[in-house]
Protein backbone atom coordinates (compact mmCIF):
# COMPACT_ATOMS: atom_id res chain seq x y z
CA UNK A 1 0.00 0.00 0.00
CA UNK A 2 2.92 2.11 0.78
CA UNK A 3 4.45 1.52 -3.15
CA UNK A 4 2.52 4.71 -4.74
CA UNK A 5 4.14 7.09 -2.22
CA UNK A 6 6.91 9.29 -3.06
CA UNK A 7 9.24 9.45 0.08
CA UNK A 8 12.52 10.53 -1.89
CA UNK A 9 10.58 13.97 -2.58
CA UNK A 10 9.24 14.56 0.86
CA UNK A 11 12.62 13.69 2.15
CA UNK A 12 14.67 16.31 0.15
CA UNK A 13 12.09 19.01 0.42
CA UNK A 14 12.30 18.73 4.08
CA UNK A 15 16.36 18.80 3.66
CA UNK A 16 16.11 21.90 1.59
CA UNK A 17 14.20 23.42 4.66
CA UNK A 18 16.62 22.21 6.92
CA UNK A 19 19.44 24.07 4.23
CA UNK A 20 17.53 27.34 3.95
CA UNK A 21 16.69 27.29 7.48
CA UNK A 22 20.59 27.14 7.96
CA UNK A 23 21.62 29.38 5.71
CA UNK A 24 18.70 31.92 7.12
CA UNK A 25 20.35 31.00 10.62
CA UNK A 26 23.58 31.71 9.19
CA UNK A 27 22.94 35.60 7.86
CA UNK A 28 21.05 35.99 10.74
CA UNK A 29 23.64 35.61 13.13
CA UNK A 30 26.23 37.44 11.01
CA UNK A 31 24.18 40.39 11.47
CA UNK A 32 23.76 39.98 15.39
CA UNK A 33 27.43 40.10 15.56
CA UNK A 34 28.22 42.94 12.69
CA UNK A 35 29.03 46.43 13.73
CA UNK A 36 25.35 47.59 12.10
CA UNK A 37 23.52 45.73 14.77
CA UNK A 38 25.89 47.35 17.76
CA UNK A 39 25.11 50.54 16.32
CA UNK A 40 21.06 49.79 15.41
CA UNK A 41 21.11 48.96 19.31
CA UNK A 42 22.68 52.51 20.05
CA UNK A 43 19.93 54.21 17.63
CA UNK A 44 17.64 52.88 19.93
CA UNK A 45 18.88 52.94 23.52
CA UNK A 46 19.84 56.43 22.59
CA UNK A 47 16.52 57.54 20.90
CA UNK A 48 14.56 55.85 23.92
CA UNK A 49 16.71 57.60 26.29
CA UNK A 50 16.25 61.01 25.33
CA UNK A 51 12.53 60.20 24.82
CA UNK A 52 11.84 59.39 27.90
CA UNK A 53 14.50 61.69 29.58
CA UNK A 54 14.53 64.98 27.90
CA UNK A 55 11.18 67.36 27.65
CA UNK A 56 10.22 68.24 24.17
CA UNK A 57 12.33 65.48 22.28
CA UNK A 58 9.22 62.99 21.74
CA UNK A 59 6.79 66.42 20.13
CA UNK A 60 6.11 66.01 16.66
CA UNK A 61 7.47 69.57 15.89
CA UNK A 62 11.17 68.29 17.17
CA UNK A 63 10.90 64.69 15.68
CA UNK A 64 10.57 66.20 12.40
CA UNK A 65 13.16 68.72 12.90
CA UNK A 66 15.35 65.69 13.73
CA UNK A 67 14.74 63.99 10.64
CA UNK A 68 15.52 66.97 8.68
CA UNK A 69 18.97 66.78 9.86
CA UNK A 70 19.32 63.24 9.98
CA UNK A 71 18.35 63.84 6.07
CA UNK A 72 21.23 66.14 5.60
CA UNK A 73 23.67 63.67 8.09
CA UNK A 74 22.79 60.84 5.96
CA UNK A 75 24.52 62.22 2.90
CA UNK A 76 27.41 63.81 4.22
CA UNK A 77 28.49 60.47 5.63
CA UNK A 78 27.65 58.66 2.70
CA UNK A 79 29.70 61.52 0.35
CA UNK A 80 32.66 61.07 2.80
CA UNK A 81 32.20 56.63 2.81
CA UNK A 82 32.42 56.94 -1.20
CA UNK A 83 36.25 58.15 -0.90
CA UNK A 84 36.68 56.17 1.96
CA UNK A 85 35.79 52.89 -0.02
CA UNK A 86 38.87 53.71 -2.27
CA UNK A 87 41.56 54.38 0.76
CA UNK A 88 40.99 58.04 0.70
CA UNK A 89 39.63 60.96 2.29
CA UNK A 90 37.93 64.61 1.17
CA UNK A 91 37.99 67.59 3.47
CA UNK A 92 36.37 69.68 0.71
CA UNK A 93 33.14 68.45 0.84
CA UNK A 94 31.42 71.25 2.91
CA UNK A 95 32.76 73.73 0.36
CA UNK A 96 31.95 71.44 -2.27
CA UNK A 97 28.34 71.02 -0.96
CA UNK A 98 28.03 75.18 -0.14
CA UNK A 99 29.64 75.79 -3.50
CA UNK A 100 26.90 73.54 -5.23
CA UNK A 101 23.85 75.33 -2.99
CA UNK A 102 25.33 79.07 -3.35
CA UNK A 103 25.57 78.70 -7.61
CA UNK A 104 21.44 77.25 -7.31
CA UNK A 105 20.64 80.09 -5.32
CA UNK A 106 21.79 82.39 -7.64
CA UNK A 107 20.41 81.13 -10.48
CA UNK A 108 17.20 81.28 -8.81
CA UNK A 109 17.41 84.56 -7.43
CA UNK A 110 19.27 86.36 -10.15
CA UNK A 111 18.94 84.71 -13.63
CA UNK A 112 15.10 84.08 -12.32
CA UNK A 113 15.96 80.19 -13.09
CA UNK A 114 13.22 77.70 -12.28
CA UNK A 115 14.55 75.23 -9.07
CA UNK A 116 14.36 72.00 -10.85
CA UNK A 117 17.15 73.35 -13.34
CA UNK A 118 19.20 75.68 -11.55
CA UNK A 119 19.23 72.63 -8.04
CA UNK A 120 20.62 70.18 -11.45
CA UNK A 121 23.16 72.94 -12.53
CA UNK A 122 24.58 72.74 -8.97
CA UNK A 123 24.70 68.98 -8.67
CA UNK A 124 26.67 69.23 -11.79
CA UNK A 125 29.08 71.94 -10.08
CA UNK A 126 29.53 69.35 -7.18
CA UNK A 127 30.41 66.57 -9.28
CA UNK A 128 32.65 68.49 -12.10
CA UNK A 129 34.62 69.76 -8.62
CA UNK A 130 34.66 66.19 -7.12
CA UNK A 131 35.84 65.39 -10.38
CA UNK A 132 38.52 67.99 -10.49
CA UNK A 133 39.77 66.70 -6.95
CA UNK A 134 40.13 62.98 -8.38
CA UNK A 135 42.19 64.10 -11.61
CA UNK A 136 44.60 66.12 -9.47
CA UNK A 137 45.23 62.96 -7.51
CA UNK A 138 45.73 60.65 -9.91
CA UNK A 139 47.87 62.65 -11.62
CA UNK A 140 50.25 63.69 -9.48
CA UNK A 141 49.81 61.09 -7.00
CA UNK A 142 49.74 63.51 -4.18
CA UNK A 143 47.31 62.24 -0.97
CA UNK A 144 44.17 62.67 -0.94
CA UNK A 145 44.37 64.36 2.32
CA UNK A 146 46.74 66.88 0.82
CA UNK A 147 44.82 67.29 -2.69
CA UNK A 148 41.25 68.24 -0.21
CA UNK A 149 42.84 70.44 2.22
CA UNK A 150 44.53 72.58 -0.60
CA UNK A 151 41.21 72.44 -2.78
CA UNK A 152 38.90 72.61 0.34
CA UNK A 153 40.29 76.84 0.50
CA UNK A 154 39.94 77.60 -3.25
CA UNK A 155 36.92 76.45 -3.35
CA UNK A 156 35.37 77.90 -0.46
CA UNK A 157 37.48 81.07 -1.26
CA UNK A 158 36.61 81.22 -4.79
CA UNK A 159 33.24 81.08 -3.83
CA UNK A 160 33.47 83.91 -1.50
CA UNK A 161 35.71 85.95 -3.83
CA UNK A 162 32.54 85.71 -6.61
CA UNK A 163 30.12 86.32 -4.51
CA UNK A 164 31.67 88.88 -2.06
CA UNK A 165 30.09 86.47 0.73
CA UNK A 166 26.36 87.16 -0.38
CA UNK A 167 23.20 85.32 0.98
CA UNK A 168 20.82 84.48 -1.52
CA UNK A 169 17.32 84.56 0.48
CA UNK A 170 14.63 85.17 -2.07
CA UNK A 171 14.47 81.79 -3.15
CA UNK A 172 11.34 80.44 -4.55
CA UNK A 173 8.72 78.57 -2.22
CA UNK A 174 9.00 75.21 -4.89
CA UNK A 175 12.53 75.58 -4.00
CA UNK A 176 11.91 74.85 -0.25
CA UNK A 177 8.42 73.27 -0.51
CA UNK A 178 9.89 69.77 0.34
CA UNK A 179 11.49 70.70 3.18
CA UNK A 180 8.41 72.18 4.56
CA UNK A 181 6.23 69.10 4.05
CA UNK A 182 5.08 66.62 6.53
CA UNK A 183 4.98 62.43 6.24
CA UNK A 184 2.84 60.80 8.50
CA UNK A 185 2.86 64.06 10.76
CA UNK A 186 6.99 63.93 12.11
CA UNK A 187 8.73 63.05 8.90
CA UNK A 188 10.77 65.04 6.24
CA UNK A 189 10.73 64.29 3.32
CA UNK A 190 14.51 64.64 2.96
CA UNK A 191 14.28 61.81 4.97
CA UNK A 192 13.23 59.63 2.33
CA UNK A 193 15.11 61.16 -0.29
CA UNK A 194 18.36 60.42 1.58
CA UNK A 195 17.46 56.72 2.17
CA UNK A 196 16.62 56.13 -1.50
CA UNK A 197 20.14 57.35 -2.53
CA UNK A 198 21.34 55.24 0.37
CA UNK A 199 19.51 52.19 -1.72
CA UNK A 200 21.46 53.01 -4.82
CA UNK A 201 24.23 53.46 -3.12
CA UNK A 202 24.08 49.88 -1.80
CA UNK A 203 22.94 48.91 -5.14
CA UNK A 204 26.20 50.12 -6.37
CA UNK A 205 28.44 48.43 -4.38
CA UNK A 206 26.50 45.28 -4.01
CA UNK A 207 25.49 44.43 -7.66
CA UNK A 208 27.58 46.29 -10.20
CA UNK A 209 31.33 46.38 -12.22
CA UNK A 210 31.59 49.85 -11.43
CA UNK A 211 30.59 49.50 -6.80
CA UNK A 212 32.80 46.17 -6.85
CA UNK A 213 36.28 48.04 -8.88
CA UNK A 214 36.16 50.72 -6.25
CA UNK A 215 36.06 48.74 -3.35
CA UNK A 216 38.72 46.42 -5.08
CA UNK A 217 40.78 49.40 -5.78
CA UNK A 218 40.57 50.53 -1.71
CA UNK A 219 41.12 46.83 -1.10
CA UNK A 220 44.70 46.20 -2.86
CA UNK A 221 45.17 49.25 -5.70
CA UNK A 222 48.30 46.65 -7.08
CA UNK A 223 46.52 43.58 -7.19
CA UNK A 224 43.04 45.24 -8.81
CA UNK A 225 45.62 46.83 -11.25
CA UNK A 226 47.19 43.47 -12.32
CA UNK A 227 43.36 42.48 -12.77
CA UNK A 228 42.66 44.79 -15.60
CA UNK A 229 41.07 47.42 -13.38
CA UNK A 230 41.75 51.31 -13.82
CA UNK A 231 42.76 52.32 -10.35
CA UNK A 232 42.64 55.87 -11.86
CA UNK A 233 39.16 56.01 -13.12
CA UNK A 234 37.91 54.16 -9.88
CA UNK A 235 39.76 56.96 -7.80
CA UNK A 236 38.11 59.46 -9.85
CA UNK A 237 34.54 58.42 -9.69
CA UNK A 238 34.82 58.08 -6.31
CA UNK A 239 35.62 61.71 -5.80
CA UNK A 240 33.21 62.76 -8.27
CA UNK A 241 30.10 60.89 -6.53
CA UNK A 242 31.55 62.12 -3.25
CA UNK A 243 30.92 66.07 -4.95
CA UNK A 244 27.77 65.04 -6.50
CA UNK A 245 26.83 63.70 -2.55
CA UNK A 246 28.00 66.63 -1.08
CA UNK A 247 26.12 68.89 -3.39
CA UNK A 248 22.81 67.37 -2.65
CA UNK A 249 23.71 67.66 1.15
CA UNK A 250 24.17 71.53 0.65
CA UNK A 251 21.00 72.00 -1.88
CA UNK A 252 18.81 70.01 0.87
CA UNK A 253 20.32 72.32 3.63
CA UNK A 254 19.12 75.41 1.54
CA UNK A 255 16.17 73.90 1.39
CA UNK A 256 15.65 73.48 5.04
CA UNK A 257 17.24 76.86 5.23
CA UNK A 258 14.92 78.68 2.71
CA UNK A 259 18.52 80.10 1.69
CA UNK A 260 21.53 79.69 0.18
CA UNK A 261 24.58 80.92 2.96
CA UNK A 262 28.01 80.61 2.72
CA UNK A 263 28.50 79.89 5.87
CA UNK A 264 26.29 77.37 6.22
CA UNK A 265 28.71 74.64 6.71
CA UNK A 266 30.87 77.16 8.59
CA UNK A 267 34.23 78.67 7.26
CA UNK A 268 35.91 76.61 4.85
CA UNK A 269 32.83 73.91 4.93
CA UNK A 270 34.18 72.51 8.34
CA UNK A 271 31.72 71.82 10.16
CA UNK A 272 30.85 69.12 7.37
CA UNK A 273 34.10 67.35 8.70
CA UNK A 274 33.36 65.53 12.05
CA UNK A 275 29.60 64.11 10.66
CA UNK A 276 31.47 62.83 7.25
CA UNK A 277 34.29 61.13 8.98
CA UNK A 278 31.82 59.60 12.10
CA UNK A 279 29.10 58.08 10.25
CA UNK A 280 31.19 56.27 8.04
CA UNK A 281 33.51 54.84 10.43
CA UNK A 282 30.91 54.01 13.19
CA UNK A 283 29.31 52.08 10.73
CA UNK A 284 32.45 49.85 10.16
CA UNK A 285 33.95 51.43 6.93
CA UNK A 286 37.72 51.01 7.06
CA UNK A 287 39.74 53.83 6.85
CA UNK A 288 42.26 51.98 5.01
CA UNK A 289 39.72 51.40 2.11
CA UNK A 290 37.91 48.66 0.32
CA UNK A 291 35.34 48.02 3.42
CA UNK A 292 32.06 50.12 3.87
CA UNK A 293 28.69 49.79 5.20
CA UNK A 294 26.21 51.80 3.66
CA UNK A 295 23.63 50.55 6.10
CA UNK A 296 25.91 51.13 8.94
CA UNK A 297 26.82 55.19 7.72
CA UNK A 298 23.11 55.53 7.38
CA UNK A 299 22.73 54.56 10.92
CA UNK A 300 25.73 56.25 12.08
CA UNK A 301 24.32 59.36 10.45
CA UNK A 302 21.12 58.67 12.72
CA UNK A 303 22.96 58.26 15.85
CA UNK A 304 25.06 61.58 15.60
CA UNK A 305 21.46 63.49 14.27
CA UNK A 306 19.97 61.85 17.52
CA UNK A 307 23.24 62.69 19.94
CA UNK A 308 23.02 65.88 18.64
CA UNK A 309 19.12 66.69 19.30
CA UNK A 310 18.91 65.49 22.33
CA UNK A 311 21.87 67.34 23.56
CA UNK A 312 21.01 70.79 22.80
CA UNK A 313 17.14 69.89 24.04
CA UNK A 314 19.40 69.77 27.52
CA UNK A 315 21.08 72.60 26.72
CA UNK A 316 24.63 71.27 26.52
CA UNK A 317 26.72 74.13 25.03
CA UNK A 318 27.73 73.53 21.60
CA UNK A 319 31.26 72.87 22.52
CA UNK A 320 31.06 70.55 24.60
CA UNK A 321 29.04 68.31 21.83
CA UNK A 322 32.33 69.12 19.63
CA UNK A 323 34.05 67.24 22.36
CA UNK A 324 31.79 64.34 23.13
CA UNK A 325 31.43 63.95 19.39
CA UNK A 326 34.87 64.29 19.23
CA UNK A 327 35.54 61.68 21.16
CA UNK A 328 33.44 59.42 19.51
CA UNK A 329 35.12 59.55 16.83
CA UNK A 330 38.71 58.90 18.41
CA UNK A 331 36.90 56.09 19.95
CA UNK A 332 35.69 54.71 16.76
CA UNK A 333 38.81 54.71 15.23
CA UNK A 334 40.80 53.00 17.70
CA UNK A 335 38.28 50.29 17.24
CA UNK A 336 38.68 50.09 13.34
CA UNK A 337 42.47 49.47 14.09
CA UNK A 338 41.60 46.97 16.63
CA UNK A 339 39.62 45.48 14.19
CA UNK A 340 42.05 45.51 11.32
CA UNK A 341 44.24 43.46 13.55
CA UNK A 342 42.09 41.18 14.71
CA UNK A 343 41.60 40.34 10.51
CA UNK A 344 45.24 40.43 9.90
CA UNK A 345 46.39 37.74 12.83
CA UNK A 346 43.56 35.61 11.28
CA UNK A 347 44.57 36.10 7.79
CA UNK A 348 48.36 34.74 9.36
CA UNK A 349 46.57 31.72 10.90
Amino acid sequence: MLEGLPPAQGSDATETQYENAGRLGGKLGRFLLSSEFGLLLLVVLAFAGFWLSTRGFSSPFNQFGLSRSAAVNILISLSMMSVIVSGGLDLSIGAIGVCASILAGWLMEACRWPAPASVAVGLALGGLLGFANGQIIVRTGMHSFVVTLATMSVFFGGMIILTTAKPFDSLPDDFSLPAQQHLFGAVSPLLVYSVLIACMMAYLYRLTAIGRDMLAVGANARAALLSGISASRAVTLCHAMAGILAAVAGVMLSMRNGAAIPSMAGNLGQDWLLPAFLGPVLGGASLSGGRVSVLGAVLGAVLISVINNGLLLLHVGAFWLQFFLGMLLLGAVMIDKARMRVFASGDRR
